[in-house]
């Protein structure tokens, strides 16, 4: 059922496009391949309307947000502080399967291929860690993408990121592809060292914390709670904007094979981490390929929403930061803003069809 509020702006556009069909020329549509007709078709005051209910939205999740979202076959664009810098958390694994699917294209991996996982990458998360808590586990590089894609696997990741060349070389590869405002400076071991402030060991990060767990367990609550030095951090950040181009390239412009989006974009369908986020208020049976991506005050959900009946795809970028809110909450909002955006666009493109 639709809030009152989701209700609300679902009439306002409704109105809009009864009474105002013709369109101010000069709304800005924020996409480098939009097509020229988008901008003389978006109604200016329906998009108001929707921007203005995700910026109420998003005022209820106790930090910062940001959002950006295209619809892909016309270009139509909402956004809220679409440019600012949003730590990724495991968002970042996109980027890395990139990275690392552009190799297997060039026929220097295969998928098939076997990687041994050295004790020293292991991160306690869902997957391997969970699974094999003893060293001698080897996994395809196939293998290795799925669990780090559909349940954000901290180990498969980092192996997968020293496999791909080490986060400068995904970092050189996203600017290769034509992506601005996305860095990659660790693996979930960098990030998760620097959100802890570990100092330099010979212990693995997943050593060190389990000692600092175990003689202090309330550190471990902080994993969930805002870090004013690590949220102020440069480091593996993006703008929303540039994660949803890195997502537009990867769906629509052939930055990998045929067969590598397949292998990167269906895994992303399976993703099981983020059921209350992006999929969470949408119609039942939508599809939707997803990566959330969680860390202290961050919670993320980033992916490609396919709107019925050949209405075409939004791809979507919703970051959290600062928040202190209870993940539920912070979930939440993530879910309210994908209904906004994806109610605005469905109507919008079934009127313009």
């Amino acid at each position: 059922m639709l809030t009152r509020a989701r209700a609300m702006v679902s009439a306002v556009i409704l109105l809009v496009m009864a009474f105002m069909p013709a369109v101010n020329a000069a709304a800005s549509i924020k996409s480098e391949t939009a097509p020229p007709a988008a901008a003389s078709r978006q109604s200016t005051a329906a998009r108001t309307a929707v921007e203005a209910e995700i910026a109420r939205i998003a005022r209820t999740s106790g930090g910062e947000v940001g959002v950006s979202a295209r619809h892909l076959e016309s270009g139509l664009t909402l956004s809220l502080n679409e440019r600012e810098l949003f730590p990724m958390a495991s968002t970042f694994k996109i980027a890395v399967a990139g990275a690392l699917l552009t190799q297997v294209d060039a026929g220097r991996l295969s998928l098939e291929q076997m990687i041994p996982v050295d004790p020293a990458l292991v991160l306690s998360s869902e997957g391997i860690a969970e699974i094999f808590p003893y060293p001698g586990v080897s996994a395809s590089v196939r293998n290795l993408l799925e669990s780090m894609l559909t349940r954000s696997d901290n180990t498969a990741t980092n192996v997968l990121t020293r496999l791909a060349g080490g986060p400068a070389a995904v970092t050189a590869w996203v600017k290769r592809v034509g992506v601005e405002g996305m860095r990659i400076d660790g693996d979930t071991n960098g990030i998760v060292g620097r959100f802890f402030d570990l100092p330099p060991s010979e212990e693995s990060v997943d050593a060190q914390l389990k000692t600092i767990f175990a003689s202090n367990p309330g550190v471990a609550d902080l994993g969930n709670k805002p870090n004013a030095k690590f949220d102020d951090d440069p480091r593996d950040t993006t703008t929303p904007d540039a994660m949803v181009m890195l997502l537009s390239k990867i769906q629509d412009a052939h930055i990998l094979s045929a067969s590598s989006t397949d292998v990167l974009l269906g895994a992303m369908e399976r993703c099981v981490t983020g059921l209350k986020r992006l999929r969470g208020r949408l119609p039942p049976g939508t599809s939707v390929k997803d990566k959330t991506g969680t860390v202290g005050g961050s919670v993320n959900d980033v992916g490609i929403i396919t709107l019925p009946e050949g209405h075409g795809r939004i791809v979507i970028a919703v970051y959290i930061k600062k928040s202190a809110k209870p993940i539920e909450e912070r979930e939440r909002v993530i879910a309210e803003i994908a209904r906004s955006v994806y109610d605005y666009v469905l109507i919008e493109s079934v009127a313009h069809r």
